[in-house]
């Protein structure tokens, strides 16, 4: 029997190439993903190692009680007593933070999230072991820095040079002083890093004399862990230290864990892609047991077992499994080489390193290749183990009882309805993930299971348009029907990736309205002005706008910890005479009034979770220690622009030795105009680090996000609209095969070549088009109830039918069955008539 299998696997590769491409390129995906984010992880996690060679003990700092600015100091004293402990060959003190560096045409050089400013913290021979120079010298004063030699690069700087950079809002211009090399994975990971001298880092990112860690070299001879025990007793309360060991270790496990999130994602849409390739594989072993009935039914009628036949047809299985299983680990590699020059192209910087091919990448790639062929080739052996030898060797196909049609038909609306059940209870719980996912699981099995009951129906309807063809348009209709679950095996390959795509932009175009609305809604502001990265402005921006020309109100959102009874949260400190002028709130309780003394307001959720209500006193904690009481005068229903509690910032301020302004509202006397704009462009120094945003900008940049995000899934899905084409064209050769005879006679009797193509190609469109309106049909539902769920806590939330889209998805959808037909169709027009009427 293993011969047997083998046998018939090559000569029947021909009919085999199909499914072992869906099953190579499931394979590829999930091997290039693996070899992809192995690489990348190893590449910054060795990038991040050496970051820490100068490292064998950091003392950081850390909260000792938990209070609001309760933080340890580290000082000169502390950094000057960690370099005479023993053991101990030197330490180092290092301040950081964001820095922008604009190029010559005023553009922020970098990812934003990885612009940094540090210190350059020279030793006895008056260099830093950290950062090597290239070129020039060491910064000095207040209006010298140096810079990474890729950034200097980029932005066409050499020495000399004065440069325009940004800290936390007014622009600086400083001079050039030196070009160093780094180890640093943010910078080879494509962001900058800008070096002050100690004082001068210092006054910028933390407080003159104060540093963010001090980070101890050992002596000769002395280990980390010994160096750590001699640093622990010299410690200030609140102050910690850890090993460099363990703090590569630390970094290593986030690099780890972030690349884990991109792996799952990744994973999660090469699953659907195998998920697609298991109806091809079980429509091709149907297929095939169907057309070697008899030669099934003889080896059952000399001896073979039903076990013996179940295990032949899986050993084929196997084989091209392993087949597929092979040639996609080697696409894969060479996807995950490709993916990693593209982010370099892309200026997404990814640092040198090997290509990593693990042992597991090789083990799970052969592993999902193999399994899941065999096991979606198991009902297809099962089914042709069960069929009777003399029943068999009578008819070349065994059709369906109506007992197993019903049975099928029964199992699938039990699991449509339960699924449905499941979705339509879930949207009314408050947290209904679980049950909706579990719902939608059961209503797509049940849908694909209705299938075949579906299909007469829903392309009887296309009828009245394929009668329009001739005789061609009657036989492709008679064509697709005549074997509904072939059918609707090949359609569900398409209804699956249909189904997602149509339900993720259903989601995706909603969501955007809804926070489009959100936050044009809110406010009557013209522009919000922030930093270009989730950093705090200097309280200087806020001062500048407001004496800004044309500008007629304005009010900075600050934040500040604070304690509430035994929770720390944030304070949002705001402008009080001017806020009604500046926003829209929507309010429960109460009114926004003039804020200022103790009256605060306080959005719904706070107020929900506090127990609070318009007249409410509340023992507030402020990160001084100081304590008051706020009244709240009203509760407004919070957004993702304007949330929390909203006290004025003269209030605040006294409490505050360093406030943050995290953006800053800005009304102008005329509107939002090109003109304004430019105005306050200009009035912040054209500053490459602050945006400057009106609420066309904010839906522009909302629109941009959700359109990146789309273009990605559709990226990544093509690969299931890719195995579902395969899928069709696998159906419809072997089913032309099949059909020769009678493709044959057709011939014999008058239809002549174009007469056979446009039929092959008409049954293509149908059954591909069925797919098509049952993938979106589902797809607009699943979207609907998700939504539902999203607008429990995004109170703008709409449904939004994106019928242009969904009319390009169904006429991808006739696209694919065009597509799909071309190969078989020329096949059937090129078939010999003799022998195909001789041919059994």
């Amino acid at each position: 029997m293993f011969r047997t299998a083998l046998r018939n696997v090559l000569a029947h590769k021909a009919r085999l190439l199909m499914t072992v491409l869906a099953v190579m390129l499931g394979v590829a995906f999930v091997s290039g993903t693996l070899v992809f984010t192995s690489t990348i992880s190893e590449a910054l996690q060795g990038t991040a190692r050496k970051g820490f060679d100068n490292v064998d003990v950091a003392i950081q700092r850390g909260n000792s009680d938990g209070a609001p600015g309760a933080r340890s100091a580290l000082d000169q004293k502390l950094l000057e007593t960690a370099a005479h402990l023993p053991g101990a060959a030197s330490a180092t003190g290092t301040v950081s933070g964001f820095t922008a560096v604009a190029d010559k045409h005023g553009t922020m050089i970098g990812n934003g999230f990885s612009t940094l400013g540090g210190n350059y913290f020279p030793g006895p021979d008056g260099t830093d072991a950290r950062y090597p120079l290239r070129s020039g010298s060491a910064p000095k004063g207040p209006h010298e820095f140096a810079l990474d030699a890729r950034t200097a690069d980029h932005g066409g700087y050499k020495v000399g040079d004065v440069v325009r950079i940004s800290v936390d809002g007014p622009v600086r211009e400083q001079k050039l002083t030196g070009i160093f090399t780094t180890d640093d994975a943010r910078v080879g990971s494509g962001g900058s890093l800008a070096l002050f001298d100690t004082a001068t880092a210092q006054k910028l990112f933390a407080a003159p004399g104060q540093f963010h860690e001090i980070d101890i070299k050992a002596a000769p001879g002395t280990s980390q862990a010994a160096l750590k025990d001699a640093v622990e007793k010299a410690l200030p309360k609140g102050a910690e230290a850890t090993t460099g060991r363990q703090l590569a270790d630390e970094q290593a496990e986030m690099i780890a864990e972030s690349m884990n999130g991109v792996k799952s994602g990744l994973l999660g849409f090469a699953g659907v892609a195998l998920f697609v390739g298991i109806f091809i594989i079980t429509n091709t072993f149907t297929m095939l047991v169907a057309q070697r009935t008899k030669e099934l039914a003889l080896l059952r009628a000399v001896g073979a077992s039903r076990r013996q036949i179940t295990r032949s047809v899986l050993i084929e299985a196997f084989v091209v499994g392993a087949v597929a299983a092979v040639t996609g680990l080697l696409a894969g590699i060479g996807i995950g080489a490709a993916l990693r020059s593209l982010m370099n192209t892309t200026g997404a910087k990814v640092p040198d390193g090997p290509l990593v091919v693990s042992p597991s990448t090789i083990l799970i790639a052969l592993a999902v290749g193999i399994v899941v062929t065999v096991l979606a080739a198991w009902l297809p052996g099962r089914r042709a183990a069960k069929i009777p030898p003399v029943a068999a060797m009578n008819a070349v196909h065994a059709t369906s009882s109506t007992k197993s049609l019903v049975v099928r038909n029964t199992i699938g609306a039990l699991f449509a309805g339960a699924g449905t059940a499941a979705i339509l209870v879930a949207t009314g719980m408050d947290d209904g993930k679980t049950t909706m996912s579990a719902g939608a699981a059961l209503l797509l099995i049940g849908v694909f299971v209705l299938t075949p009951l579906l299909s007469r129906p829903l392309i009887a309807l296309a009828s009245p348009v394929l009668r329009l063809f001739g005789i061609s348009g009657v036989l492709a209709r008679q064509n697709a029907v005549r074997n509904p679950r072939r059918t609707a095996a090949t359609a569900s390959a398409l209804m699956i990736g249909l189904t997602l795509i149509t339900g993720l932009t259903v989601i995706a175009g909603s969501v955007q309205q809804g926070i489009d609305k959100m936050a044009t809604a809110s406010l009557k502001a013209d522009y919000m002005v922030s930093m270009a990265t989730p950093t705090p402005l200097s309280p200087d921006v806020a001062k500048k706008l407001a004496t800004a020309d044309g500008v007629t109100a304005s009010s900075p959102l600050r934040d500040a910890p604070a304690r509430i009874g035994a929770d720390t949260t944030y304070l949002t400190g705001v402008n009080g005479k001017d806020l009604g002028r500046l926003t829209k709130l929507d309010f429960t309780e109460g009114a926004l009034g003039t804020l200022g003394g103790d009256r605060a307001v306080v959005d719904d959720t706070l107020a929900k979770k506090y127990g609070w209500h318009t007249g409410s006193r509340v023992p507030v904690a402020f990160e001084d220690g100081a304590k008051t009481t706020l009244t709240i005068g009203g509760v407004y229903q919070g957004n993702q622009v304007i949330r929390g509690l909203l006290l004025d910032n003269t209030t605040l301020a006294p409490h505050q030795k360093h406030p943050r302004d995290m953006s800053v509202l800005v009304k102008t006397a005329h509107g939002a105009s090109p003109e304004a704009k430019d105005a306050l462009v200009k009035a912040l120094g054209q500053n490459p680090a602050i945006t400057v945003a009106d609420k066309k900008d904010v839906s522009d940049n909302i629109a941009q996000t959700f359109t990146l995000m789309l273009n990605m899934v559709y990226g990544l899905l093509a690969m299931a609209v890719i195995v579902a084409v395969l899928g069709v064209i696998n159906t419809l050769a072997m089913s032309v095969f099949e059909r020769s005879q009678e493709i044959g006679m057709l011939r014999a009797i008058g239809l002549d070549r174009r007469g056979i193509k446009r039929m092959v190609r008409l049954e293509s469109l149908v059954i591909s088009l069925f797919g098509g309106v049952l993938g979106i049909g589902l797809g607009v539902f699943l979207g609907w109830a998700g939504g539902e769920l999203i607008s429990g806590s995004l109170q703008t939330y709409e449904l939004v039918m994106p019928w242009g889209r969904m009319a390009v998805f169904l006429a991808v959808s006739a696209l694919v069955g065009v597509l799909a037909a071309l190969w078989p169709a020329r096949r059937a027009a090129k078939l010999n008539m003799l022998q195909a009427i001789k041919a059994e």
